[in-house]
């Protein structure tokens, strides 16, 4: 993972900006927006000359100090830092032997869902592919019962999320970085590379969001959206992971009581009934 580890030390010295970063300019012009080489090793406390051969991929058996020092330099966040490390140590990396081929839900977790009221949710699988869910999680992203689709291609690909999603670029940029940390999780794993080439050649926003690095795990968030049957929603996501089924989450969304979109939220499980 030499080479990842480059590309993630440059794409986070690239976005840490000197005044973030509290490195003085002293009014200086300068190249380019993020931190020199020389102002990351300063920062992290090591030499120059060490710094530059880690992003040239050479991990050279990084110590939990250096690791701890790039870290607070770089300002990464916990998602971040777990993914730091397992670039500079893949061999510490414990990898689930899974299968490939086609994902297969537990009866009992496509109970749970179909059980769940008042609220919609959905059951993804570990490259976004949606396994299941209830009727109304069906119907949130205008789908039919059943109906199976790849989340990471529609956001990306399919014109109607953008106006499913007012605020499409945070969302698509989570979706990204979910998959950034996948990579981590499950590295030379085919069907993610495959799905993550697939992104990479049809969509040049992808591509972009993509180049940036960056990690996040998908936990919980509040989630706006505009949704061609209901109008505007205000919903409360929540992320379960399914520890026997390694990549496969729950996603719950909710709206809070006597709001306008626990409203809509009825209405919209009413028409899809």
């Amino acid at each position: 993972m030499g080479e990842q580890l480059g590309e993630f030390l440059r794409a986070r010295r690239a976005a840490l900006t000197p005044e973030a970063g509290g490195v003085p300019t002293y009014g200086t012009a300068r190249r380019v927006p993020g931190l020199r080489r020389d102002e990351v090793a300063q920062l992290a406390g090591i030499s120059v000359n060490y710094y530059t051969r880690l992003e040239q991929g050479e991990s050279h058996q990084m110590s939990d100090s250096v690791l701890e020092a790039l870290g607070n330099a770089f300002q990464l966040t916990a998602d971040e830092r777990v993914h730091l490390v397992r670039l500079a140590r893949p061999e510490q990396v414990q990898v689930a032997r899974r299968p490939y081929g086609p994902e297969r839900l537990r009866p009992s977790v496509v109970a749970l869902v179909e059980g769940v009221a008042d609220q919609a949710a959905v059951i993804l699988g570990r490259y976004f592919d949606l396994l299941g869910g209830n009727r109304l999680g069906y119907a949130l992203f205008g789908l039919n019962p059943g109906q199976r689709v790849n989340l990471a291609k529609t956001m990306f690909l399919d014109p109607a999320m953008r106006d499913l999603y007012p605020d499409w670029e945070t969302h698509a940029d989570e979706v990204a970085a979910y998959l950034r940390m996948a990579t981590g999780d499950m590295p030379d794993d085919p069907l993610l590379a495959e799905l993550i080439g697939e992104l990479s050649i049809k969509s040049p926003d992808f591509t972009r969001v993509w180049g940036a690095q960056r990690v996040a795990e998908c936990t919980y968030s509040v989630r706006r959206l505009n949704h061609p049957l209901v109008g505007p929603l205000e919903l409360n996501e929540e992320t379960m992971r399914l520890p026997d089924d390694p990549g496969q989450r729950i996603m719950f969304f909710g709206a809070a009581p006597g709001t306008d979109s626990a409203e809509r939220l009825r209405l919209l499980d009413s028409l899809s009934s």
